[in-house]
């Protein structure tokens, strides 16, 4: 909750080149190597019907959403070819294309056959080959699949296409009736389903580790409580209900726990709960404000932001002691922590020396550089796909709330698709399978 160090926590406010700092911390401000040509060619599709999704399309889109490959538009491809013998090497040589993608789409059986093959243009060699099915309806659930397949192939990372993003809408019917709505969709902003719909703030919603389960904010009772709640029954338990703040849930990386916020003892703390016995352990003690838990991946270890060095700065905190130390040093405010899954990166909302603009940026853990992943403002919310290779945030875009994508490499920076009216609280699922 970076909103929190802007007017002292948006759960109140919702009632009412490069630079050197020293020999470790350095700023960069962007980035100069490029993105590897990739071609995508449409596939093939022996059916009368027209299908509701272009595969190669969404295909391309994943892998440049990566940061990783440039795919080449389908109007500068000289042919397409949808099978192996059809491809012709020197073509796509011609075009600078590295990879080269083919592939058709058989209807059997009232369901899908795709099959596909992926080309090294330098070598004419298969990377990939392979074929998935389903229906119809499934064609962007495949498409996300071969991507995922592709990218793992090419690159030894695991691919989180075939994701799930939650964030939260809100729509004003009048100046005093809004709509806050929760919702889930792919993780480029596609197919989105309401899962939760409330005439009061909805805030922080988060997936637990097992992807069926969430947690997030409400303050359907005029006060914000923390809930649980099973995506696929629509099932809800109320959590917490203690005096003041009730903020910031954050699962443990089993799901038997969770962090959050609260102020019942009369200042912003985190604390952890443990789901089977509710028991409650109290994590931080200080007279600052210590708010927006993350989990490390040991299960022992949270990240936090805190303003007890005077701006709100990122600490770390094992569980057990509740000693602190410090994480960021580059730029007067750092919040909102969030770790790739190899824990090697941290992104986090930055705002830098003697300027007024909040950036989403990433900080290497072991060298403790810092670089600048955004050029929009008032950015907030950043959460980070689980193989580490793309952050959505939230951000500003004449005038509205909306939610952006951008590359962890930094060069892909692009909005998402996504409902009417404001847009926030992005929160990225784990691997679904």
């Amino acid at each position: 909750m970076i909103k929190l160090f802007r007017g002292l926590l948006v759960v109140v406010c919702c009632l009412a080149g490069m630079a050197v700092a020293d020999e470790k911390n350095i700023l960069v401000t962007s980035g100069s190597d490029r993105a590897t040509p990739i071609a995508v060619v449409p596939f093939g599709w022996q059916g009368g019907t027209v299908l509701p999704d272009d595969m190669a399309e969404i295909i391309g889109n994943d892998l440049r959403n990566s940061g990783y490959y440039a795919p080449i538009p389908k109007q500068n491809m000289i042919g397409l070819p949808t099978q192996a013998s059809e491809v012709i090497f020197r073509d796509w040589k011609a075009l600078g294309a590295q990879y080269v993608m083919v592939g058709n789409i058989v209807p059997a059986g009232g369901r899908l056959q795709v099959q596909y093959a992926l080309f090294n243009v330098a070598t004419e060699q298969p990377v990939l080959t392979g074929s998935v099915s389903g229906t119809a309806e499934q064609l962007r659930d495949m498409a996300h699949y071969i991507s995922d397949q592709s990218f793992e192939k090419l690159t030894g990372i695991k691919g989180a296409f075939s994701t799930r993003l939650l964030y939260v809408t809100a729509e004003r019917a009048s100046a005093t009736n809004t709509r806050y709505t929760l919702q889930r969709s792919d993780y480029d902003g596609a197919r989105a389903v309401t899962l939760l719909q409330s005439r009061e703030p909805i805030l922080s919603p988060r997936f637990a580790p097992d992807g069926k389960r969430i947690a997030y904010v409400s303050f359907e009772q005029k006060r914000p409580r923390i809930f649980m709640q099973n995506i696929d029954t629509g099932r809800r338990e109320q959590i917490t209900n203690f005096e003041g703040l009730n903020g910031a849930p954050a699962w443990s990386p089993d799901g038997s726990k969770l962090a959050f916020v609260l102020s019942k003892d009369g200042n912003a703390e985190i604390y952890v709960m443990d789901l089977a016995s509710r028991g409650l352990t109290r994590v931080t003690n200080n007279p600052a404000i210590d708010t927006e838990p993350f989990w490390g991946k040991d299960g022992s270890t949270i990240y936090f932001t805190s303003d007890r060095g005077g701006k709100p700065q990122i600490y770390k905190t094992n569980v057990g002691s509740g000693n602190a130390e410090r994480v960021t040093f580059i730029g007067n405010y750092n919040a909102s922590p969030k770790l790739s899954a190899d824990e090697k990166t941290l992104v986090m909302i930055h705002r830098q020396d003697g300027f007024t603009n909040f950036r989403v940026a990433a900080q290497d853990i072991q060298r403790g550089t810092v670089k600048i992943l955004t050029d929009t403002n008032l950015d907030e919310s950043a959460t980070v796909a689980p193989n580490g290779t793309m952050v959505i945030y939230a951000t500003r875009q004449q005038g509205r709330g909306v939610l952006m994508l951008v590359s962890i490499n930094g060069r892909v920076r692009l909005p998402l698709p996504t409902a009417q009216g404001e847009v926030r609280e992005p929160s990225w699922s784990p691997y679904l399978n």
